[in-house]
């Protein structure tokens, strides 16, 4: 019975880590080192939006921590080689479990959207589809610090 409290704290743990690892990014989301820093600010005009998918990349967290508790649980079957073989077996089918549960967790819907800047030149910025964009709509571009984003 123990091994199953065990085994329950680490797939509480694992869950935590890997919603965790999603931050959102969109146009209305700064993170911390981002205020107080001065912006430069471009008008222009919505040419086009597409929707785009939005990939986090792999901590490594889900994997890890998929192959842990898979090679925890694998552990407890039969006894002797059998627990041995089921350790294996647990930890690589933890892992690939573990690996996709994290990115579908860190996947998040995303848009590109292509402006003509007053100037006459065309940038196009991805972002988070947190906000409504249409062809013809007059935005805003901020952008600072190695991060541009697209606002009304």
């Amino acid at each position: 019975m123990q091994a199953r409290t065990l085994g329950t704290a680490f797939v509480v743990t694992a869950l935590a880590l890997v919603a965790g690892c999603a931050t959102p990014r969109g146009g209305a989301d700064y993170s911390g080192y981002q205020t107080r820093t001065e912006q430069s600010v471009r008008f222009g005009v919505v040419e086009s939006v597409r929707g785009v998918r939005i990939n986090a990349g792999d901590t490594g967290v889900g994997t890890t921590s998929g192959a842990v508790l898979g090679g925890l649980a694998g552990s407890t079957v039969g006894g002797g080689r059998g627990s041995v073989a089921g350790a294996v077996a647990g930890a690589v089918v933890g892992g690939l479990v573990g690996n996709a549960i994290e990115k579908d967790a860190n996947n998040r819907q995303g848009i590109e959207i292509t402006v003509m800047l007053d100037g006459g030149k065309y940038i196009a910025v991805v972002q988070e589809a947190d906000e409504t964009f249409r062809v013809g709509d007059r935005v805003r571009v901020l952008s600072g610090r190695g991060t541009t984003r697209v606002t009304h």
